[in-house]
């Protein structure tokens, strides 16, 4: 590529090319030095400061830039995918950037040549491309602004004296634009705002409650509204329909919706993922309709894979003049370059490898639909089986994908409008999903979305993702397998959650958190209970004990999660316990969690009385050696205690008298004369102390197993190898010594006490043996066996 460049006859254009080259390829290259570009932080020569005087070389500045990009990553994880999976095409839409800055330069009349010839090049391939006969282009950065200047279109169309009357005529006659409830979020909002317009004039129209697809806009409702605004004096604008909603991915009755407009001289606007399809060789008659409507919104960054391309809106009007009004057409021919880069890529590309792109996306959803039919617990909203570019399913419980008659009663089960407990449990569960999904298989792009009647669901929209991110068909087995693992968890942990609800509420000592928004088995918490009534106290101790049962439950060997639950939102002082499988014993788990509270509550009450104790006994043992020095000085008397006088006293007549000490027991909580110490010369043992509480947390295991699991009877856990291992214990607990119990074990002077009761119960045998007169019994056999020979 070096060498086509150096052929070129322009050389400034050969060297932007060169520089953008080096550029990208310096940009690109993040597979240098990664663990040092994830450790660094921002270096000095990264902080602003003064602008150097001699100034840098590209090399530098290029360098600061990816200093900038990857330098305050914070996670090893978060990277920037799409320079990765740019490639060459992604580069001929960069380099289109930088053209567009370079043809600026150039003279009017070429200038405007260029441009012309560019615009119109694009134009014709999208029309030709998406099926859309004799149209105008507006390209644009943002998706909105194509829709906004079609408003501002229709409005100078409708109201001629608009122009010069400005808003007076609106309000003589208000305008109203209708959209979808399924639309995306804040979009009628923003149109009012840009427009200048009230939000009274934009009209929501739900969409269907009875028969048809949920997300599709009601036709006969919005005929309905149409007709009332009608007789209040209001004015029908504009329509804007979806091929494709944000959530769902359905597609409106467009070939009605239009028929609706054309009767009461609507605009009709189109949008939608599902309008990619339009490129490809077969299209479903719903989406074909859209060639038909008056303007339509594509985005072909995402749809291509192409990083800062314009999106394109097609529309179609006679009266050149208004466009240029609404500001879709523009007489400044550096307006006109935006569709540079968009032209660049469209060549680079080709129009079959437009429609391989598009193609391959379709098939990935459709791989994705094939697999998800054949699962149970799942259930899928798809418009059209046979091509549905947006897979949404979900996990529900209660009936098998396969099963069609139950289909439709669940479905008016989860429309209802209140919202039940198990409806927030599945929407917590499906959350939790997508997110594992999303983390297993970051290459097949699913997340997670919110639909109005169907909650919590996980989507697969290739159209938006694939190109970017790479996506191929192993991706798609991938994210199917990882399904099937999560399934069982999760019908497991759905299953369990209630058995464990009621073990919990069964006991005193806990108390069960009623969360919704955890996905997992349940919130428990301890309670401590304390006759004070000092509420910071309680909450001090609660504390306490809550997240020292959190530490002992995780360092036990199992296969649960035990957290302090969500960041934000969570129940304080609680245990959260995490997704579960079906071999999961629940009462050993209460009984577990129950034991090691009680434990850490009883240890923590025994310091607290051990510290109370020994306050006691400091303060008792100085008021007794305050009595002790007074008795002492009424047995020695008031002489000897005169420094001179005592001393001589003392020297003529000794006196004799015992020390009488103090020793504080803290196994007993008293104090003791040390009297005993000084006749013996030796400390006492005192009493046995008390027995530290324990608990008994795990109960008999199998070597490797992990604990709160249970044998399953359906399983083939319990073969002959085990039974033999179970006879042969059981052997060898008959030869268990009788003095000792079934669980209990001999040590060493245990068996050293055994064996020399062992040998003197045999001497003692042999010597009645050697006294008596009578032989032993094999002697007298043997006789007998010799005599009949």
């Amino acid at each position: 590529m070096d060498g086509s460049l150096e052929k070129m006859v322009d050389p400034t254009l050969a060297e932007m090319g060169k520089n953008l080259n080096e550029a990208m390829k310096m940009l690109e290259d993040n597979q240098r030095k990664v663990e040092e570009e994830n450790e660094k932080k921002y270096a000095r020569k990264d902080i602003p400061g003064p602008l150097q005087g001699s100034g840098q070389d590209m090399v530098s500045i290029l360098q600061l830039v990816q200093n900038l990009m990857h330098g305050e990553e914070e996670e090893e994880t978060s990277q920037s995918y799409r320079l990765q999976n740019v490639g060459e095409q992604g580069h001929m839409a960069l380099l289109g950037h930088s053209l567009a800055a370079y043809i600026s330069v150039l003279g009017r009349e070429r200038l405007r040549k260029l441009t012309t010839r560019i615009l119109s090049d694009t134009t014709l391939w999208l029309c030709r491309l998406f099926r859309y006969e004799n149209g105008s282009a507006y390209y644009h950065e943002d998706d909105r602004e194509g829709l906004l200047k079609i408003c501002r279109l229709v409005i100078h169309t409708r109201y001629e004296d608009y122009t010069l009357e400005g808003f007076n005529v609106l309000y003589t006659k208000q305008p109203v634009i209708y959209i979808s409830s399924a639309a995306r979020t804040g979009l009628g909002q923003a149109l009012c705002n840009q427009l200048g317009l009230p939000l009274s004039c934009m009209c929501r129209v739900p969409c269907n409650t009875m028969f048809g697809s949920q997300h599709q806009m009601d036709v006969a409702l919005l005929d309905r509204l149409i007709k009332d605004d009608v007789e209040f004096g209001k004015l029908p604008l504009l329509l804007v329909a979806n091929a494709g909603t944000p959530g769902a991915g359905h597609t409106d009755k467009l070939g009605r919706l239009k028929e609706l407009c054309e009767q009461y001289k609507m605009w009709l606007h189109v949008e939608g993922v599902n309008l990619a399809t339009l490129a490809l060789g077969y299209v479903s008659s719903s989406v074909l309709a859209a060639t038909k409507c008056d303007s339509m919104t594509l985005t072909l960054g995402s749809w291509l894979g192409l990083p800062a391309v314009p999106a394109v809106t097609l529309y179609r009007h006679e009266d050149p003049s208004l466009s240029l009004a609404a500001g879709l057409t523009s007489s400044q021919p550096v307006e006109k370059l935006r569709a540079l880069p968009l032209w660049l890529s469209l060549q680079y590309l080709g129009h079959d490898g437009i429609v391989e792109r598009i193609k391959h996306a379709s098939q990935l959803s459709q791989r994705l639909l094939e697999n998800l039919k054949n699962l149970d617990f799942i259930k899928t909203s798809v418009e059209d089986e046979l091509s549905s570019p947006v897979v949404v399913f979900k996990f529900f419980q209660e009936y098998s994908n396969r099963d069609q008659t139950s289909h439709a009663a669940q479905a008016s089960t989860i429309q209802h409008p209140i919202m039940s407990n198990k409806r927030h449990i599945y929407d917590t569960f499906n959350q939790w999903l997508g997110e594992q999904l999303a983390q297993l298989v970051p290459a097949s792009g699913v997340d997670v979305v919110e639909l109005e009647d169907e909650g919590t669901c996980v989507r697969f929209s290739p159209l938006m993702t694939s190109a970017v991110l790479g996506t191929e068909i192993q991706d798609i087995d991938h994210l199917v397998d990882c399904l099937k693992m999560k399934i069982p968890v999760l019908t497991s942990t759905l299953q369990l959650r209630e058995e464990f609800e009621q073990e919990v509420r069964g006991t005193a000592s806990l108390l069960y958190i009623e969360d919704l928004g955890w996905p997992g088995l349940g919130v428990v918490r301890y309670n401590y209970h304390s006759d004070e009534k000092n509420d910071d106290k309680q909450e001090e101790e609660l504390e306490k004990i809550n997240t020292e049962l959190l530490k002992k439950l995780n360092e036990l060997e199992s296969d649960l999660t035990f957290s302090l639950g969500p960041e934000f939102g969570g129940q304080k002082n609680c245990v959260y316990i995490g997704m579960v499988t079906e071999d999961l014993d629940v009462s050993e788990l209460v009984e577990t969690i129950i034991a090691t509270g009680r434990e850490i509550e009883e240890n923590s009450r025994l310091l607290e009385n051990m510290t109370e104790v020994v306050r006691k006994g400091i303060q008792e043992a100085q008021l007794q050696l305050q009595k002790a020095n007074e008795e002492r000085l009424l047995e020695e008397g008031l002489l000897r205690q005169i420094p001179v006088v005592g001393s001589v006293l003392n020297w003529f007549s000794p006196f004799q008298a015992l020390p009488k000490g103090r020793t504080f027991n803290l196994t007993a909580g008293s104090l003791e004369s040390t009297e005993s110490m000084y006749v013996s010369k030796a400390q006492g043992i005192g009493s046995t102390p008390p027995p530290t509480p324990t608990s008994s947390l795990a109960k008999q295991r199998l070597p490797g197993q992990k604990a709160f699991k249970r044998s399953l009877r359906s399983s083939d856990g319990f073969s002959e190898t085990s039974s033999i291992s179970h006879c042969e214990d059981l052997d060898k607990q008959d030869q268990r010594p009788p003095n000792l119990s079934p669980g209990q074990e001999q040590g060493p002077l245990e068996r050293e006490r055994a064996e020399e009761q062992k040998e003197v119960a045999q001497a003692k045998t042999d010597t009645e043996d050697i006294h008596s007169d009578k032989s032993p019994p094999d002697c007298t056999k043997a006789e007998d066996q010799a005599s009949q020979r």
